[in-house]
């Protein structure tokens, strides 16, 4: 299966809704942060191996908590994946902060600034 086949796209989708139900759902780790939800998911065309991008809103103590507590769980949830979806192989999961949330909030705050300002300056 080639990297960007319909297949791995198929697989990729799929992957990403059910690692986000996991993460909502069944994994109990008090380090892991409510506001952690998973942005993409990118899993090799042999199904070996399966990145999961998570982002997590706070300061960088909940992240660094959030990651370990998920780097942990990592096995439990990827006994949870294989009862959920019908793959020759399980993916072993390798969990990957994503900031793009967080950039795509800050870029939201600075534009809004720009067009208050251009606003006062037009009055």
């Amino acid at each position: 299966m080639r990297k960007n086949s319909v297949k791995n796209i198929r697989i990729n989708s799929e992957v990403l809704r059910e690692m986000s139900m996991i993460l909502r759902e069944d994994l109990k780790d008090p380090r892991i942060d409510p506001m952690t939800s998973v942005t993409a998911a990118e899993v090799t065309p042999d199904l070996k191996y399966a990145k999961i991008y998570v982002s997590v809103m706070g300061d960088d103590e909940t992240r660094e908590k959030t990651m370990e507590g998920l780097k942990k769980s990592a096995s439990f949830a990827r006994h949870q994946l294989a009862s959920r979806m019908n793959l020759r192989y399980t993916p072993e999961l390798t969990f990957v902060l994503d900031h793009s949330i967080e950039y795509g909030v800050e870029m939201s705050k600075k534009i809004d600034e720009v067009q208050q300002r251009q606003n006062r300056e037009q009055s």
